[in-house]
């Protein structure tokens, strides 16, 4: 499984209240690709850009989109720019692509709220992984779950091991630092749109209603 796909079961498992944005999440999916594409010598990071390498053949469906994906051109793609164009819609893709896997079920009342349905992970191998990976605080995972609101103490299904701590985990990786401080940056770039907008909305609604 691929850090994405991680992160996204372990979002929907959380309990995490409010729900989590289908936004941040598709902004942290986006950053979780990119660090395995760094992994898998696809791409480095150069400053802030994204520098085309080659990596070994992909096996993940949507991780091979994102790799087709990478700008080959000079000076290539910023970070930041990645993040914005490959995470366009992203949370509602692996929604999709999870749920014809069968590794998501739709229910009425669910953690994780994209759009009109509800979904739920389904008791599989694939979310044991996952589950492992958050309770073992594996860093790039812990780092990317927090960026969407989802911290120490969060549980996960009915696991009775995954309690909070007072240590947080460290990225040992430079690149992948620089990744997820930029996945932390645009997602507070996001809220400052919807708050703007949340105004906006407000003074024009006192506008018409006058005085």
């Amino acid at each position: 499984m691929s850090t994405a796909r991680d992160l996204f079961i372990i979002a929907m498992g959380s309990g995490h209240e409010p729900s989590v944005g289908q936004g941040d999440l598709s902004l942290a999916l986006a950053g979780a690709e990119l660090i395995d594409l760094l992994g898998d010598g696809h791409v480095t990071v150069d400053g802030d850009r994204v520098v085309p390498g080659v990596g070994s053949v992909l096996d993940d469906r949507l991780l091979g989109e994102a790799s087709d994906g990478i700008v080959r051109t000079t000076p290539y793609e910023g970070v930041d720019d990645w993040l914005w164009r490959r995470g366009k819609g992203l949370s509602a893709t692996y929604q999709s692509a999870l749920e014809a896997e069968g590794e998501l079920t739709r229910k009425r009342g669910g953690r994780l709220t994209l759009g009109a349905r509800r979904v739920e992970p389904v008791d599989t191998a694939a979310r044991h992984s996952a589950v492992d990976r958050w309770e073992r605080r594996e860093p790039v995972l812990v780092a990317l779950a927090s960026a969407v609101g989802i911290g120490d103490g969060t549980r996960i299904g009915d696991s009775d091991t995954d309690e909070p701590s007072d240590i947080e985990p460290g990225l040992d990786d430079e690149a992948a630092t620089a990744v997820v401080a930029a996945v932390h940056d645009a997602i507070m770039e996001l809220e400052a749109v919807r708050q703007r907008r949340t105004i906006e909305n407000s003074a024009f609604a006192n506008l018409w209603r006058g005085p």
